[in-house]
């Protein structure tokens, strides 16, 4: 775990920043919030989204966390190729929804790369359990000799 650490430490950064980017909606996008999407209020206060961002990266992770240890290297392999990509689309998602949806455009380039990191987050977790090494499990077993 004292090698996951690090990320760790980046990932607490990174969520405080795209939770203050997250929060610096345009003055039209705050008010779309206030009026019509209510449910999305928290993200203009910045440590709210930061949370939520923080606790989405910390589910992430122990996913990643717990999958590294069950499966096999191959299998996690996979796996982490697989979340890769449903990263890199959902940020091009995210791209593409904010360039052509007339309300979330609306919002600011400072609010969108609040999601930007987001999606880069997860691209460093699925990063750093695809090139580490799995910790072989230790089996202890008795001195043949003595018995």
């Amino acid at each position: 775990m004292k090698r996951h650490i690090p990320l760790l430490v980046f990932l607490l950064m990174l969520s405080g920043i795209s939770g203050y980017m997250m929060s610096k909606s345009s003055w039209i996008g705050g008010i779309g919030m206030r009026i019509f999407y209510k449910e999305y209020t928290f993200l203009n206060t910045w440590w709210q989204g930061a949370l939520a961002t923080l606790g989405l990266y910390i589910l992430l992770f122990i996913i990643h966390f717990v999958l590294q240890r069950v499966l096999t290297p191959r299998s996690s392999g996979i796996f982490n190729i697989i979340a890769i990509i449903i990263a890199i689309a959902g940020l091009y998602l995210t791209y593409h929804d904010f360039r052509h949806d007339f309300s979330h455009r609306l919002m600011g380039e400072r609010f969108h790369i609040g999601f930007y990191l987001f999606w880069t987050g997860w691209i460093f977790i699925g990063l750093n359990f695809l090139f580490s090494k799995k910790k072989p499990i230790e089996i202890s077993r008795k001195d043949e000799a003595t018995e």
